[in-house]
């Protein structure tokens, strides 16, 4: 599989990407909603994620749809899919795959390795804090490097490749919480709230009617979303922008002069430099979506809660006075407006 660079692709070349781009994207924002109801804000950070290469943590009530969300993501993404649902008892090799003694007829035993389910192009890692940190730690280089190791020896993932893992908000009782430095390989932590009135509505009628919704259709192959990734890495982003990015990460760590009180008061830890270059990233791909092929001041604002709630951690001040960090962050956008464009 070639990877496109900028000296294989001139600017007819990428002028068709662009346009098959845009119609593929639509075209999938359309299969999910043959299954998937109200909930496009979180289908979209889905899609950036895919775009950026990156993986995805999921926050939401039980019954919110997340397994069948990821599932009817890489049917419409013509991906292969699998899923771990995260158990106290689960090991590292249930994860990774093993190393097994086969025997062939003349008797003759060899090592063999047998794949795990981390061998996919979208992997659900299913209520990943039920599991122990040692398991948890499996998917680590999987996520970071695109690879296992299993004794001593190196396999690497086909890619695209990425991570969509789901946390339960309550039952807390017997969990193991994300480590940071797990938490920091997210793109995202998106919140998988209830539906509105009329959504519920229709997802019950849609759902418990005599006939089932229309089977999801795939829409691309895993060729041409390395073909877009390389695309998204493209956007250009200015000088003014980029430096924007760069004060709203920065004015989430305390010690920072560009901290606002809010910050000072309530944050133990801001977000890191990898904050910034993921934020950078996800708006790049943000502004391919909508069209334009340059980042605005609003796709990094769009952006920062879920690139950076999961990143920055509250002091006992903000449990005290119930501020949460999404309230941290709202209060710091607010403080440090966009310069007029």
């Amino acid at each position: 599989m070639t990877v496109p660079t900028a000296s294989t692709m001139d600017s007819t070349e990428t002028r068709e990407v662009i346009g098959r781009f845009q119609t593929k994207i639509e075209r999938i924002q359309g299969e999910i909603r043959k299954i998937i109801v109200g909930q496009d804000e979180v289908v979209d950070h889905l899609l950036l994620t895919l775009l950026v290469g990156g993986h995805c943590l999921i926050t939401g009530m039980p019954g919110t749809a997340k397994t069948l969300l990821v599932r009817t993501l890489s049917d419409a993404l013509g991906l292969t899919f699998k899923r771990i649902q995260f158990t106290p008892d689960l090991m590292p090799t249930d994860v990774t795959g093993t190393d097994i003694i086969d025997e062939d007829p003349s008797g003759h035993r060899q090592w063999t390795f047998v794949q795990g389910p981390l061998f996919t192009n979208v992997l659900l890692a299913d209520e990943v804090n039920r599991t122990p940190p040692k398991t948890q730690a499996a998917l680590l280089e999987a996520m970071q490097e695109k690879s296992v190791t299993v004794r001593g020896n190196t396999y690497n993932l086909s890619p695209p490749f990425f991570v969509l893992a789901t946390q339960n908000p309550i039952e807390l009782e017997g969990t193991y919480p994300l480590p940071e430095a797990q938490l920091d390989r997210f793109l995202f932590n998106v919140i998988l709230d209830y539906l509105s009135t009329d959504h519920e509505i229709d997802v019950v009628n849609r759902f418990t009617g005599g006939s089932n919704p229309a089977p999801v259709e795939a829409c691309t192959t895993a060729e041409e979303i390395i073909e877009f990734q390389w695309l998204t890495r493209q956007v250009p982003v200015s000088d003014a922008v980029c430096r924007y990015a760069v004060e709203l990460v920065r004015s989430s760590r305390p010690a920072d002069p560009l901290a606002p009180d809010v910050v000072k008061k309530y944050v133990t830890y801001g977000a890191s430099v990898r904050a910034t270059m993921f934020l950078t990233m996800a708006a790049k791909a943000r502004a391919l979506m909508a069209g334009r092929y340059h980042v605005t001041h609003e796709d990094i604002r769009a952006l920062v809660l879920p690139i950076m709630r999961h990143r920055v951690l509250v002091n006992f001040h903000a449990e005290s006075d119930r501020v949460t960090v999404d309230d941290v962050l709202t209060q710091a956008i607010a403080a440090r407006p966009a310069p007029t464009e």
